[in-house]
């Protein structure tokens, strides 16, 4: 959970307007210490304010535009998203469950690529490195 995001700042720092809305799915994002699929997201919206689940996507798909959310690929069609880095969230790599699908945040430490030997290396422009860790997690081993 992150206490230490000021969800308001960082959506006027943006551009974007603080709306209610965009206000609760970015906190329903920042405030989870795993990445979410919009439908959990929107499950848990939907359990203290009405809001549409169109309206949801959009504002996700807002927030990713704007660099203040990551989606992260399952490698199909499903996506999970979590805080994109910033002050208070150092890039990290995830792990996916390929048996129940549940993605988890590995510390930043965990696994290290230095972009900036990629970046380097490579003679075009790189937008964003994802780094995501596939297997079968602890509970569905037992």
């Amino acid at each position: 959970m992150c206490a230490r995001c000021d969800y308001e700042r960082l959506l006027n720092a943006a551009d974007l307007d603080p709306t209610d809305n965009r206000l609760r799915v970015l906190e329903v994002v920042g405030n989870n210490s795993y990445p979410l699929s919009a439908a959990d997201i929107y499950q848990t919206l939907e359990r203290t304010c009405s809001i549409n689940r169109v309206t949801v996507y959009r504002i996700l798909e807002l927030l990713v535009s704007k660099n203040l959310v990551d989606r992260i690929s399952t490698g199909g069609r499903a996506f999970y998203y979590g805080m994109a880095p910033n002050e208070n969230h150092r890039p990290h790599p995830h792990f996916y469950c390929t048996r129940c699908g549940q993605m988890d945040c590995l510390t930043p430490d965990s696994l290290n690529v230095d972009s900036n030997v990629l970046r380097k290396t490579f003679p075009g422009r790189i937008d964003k490195v994802e780094v995501r860790v596939d297997g079968i997690c602890k509970n569905c081993m037992k």
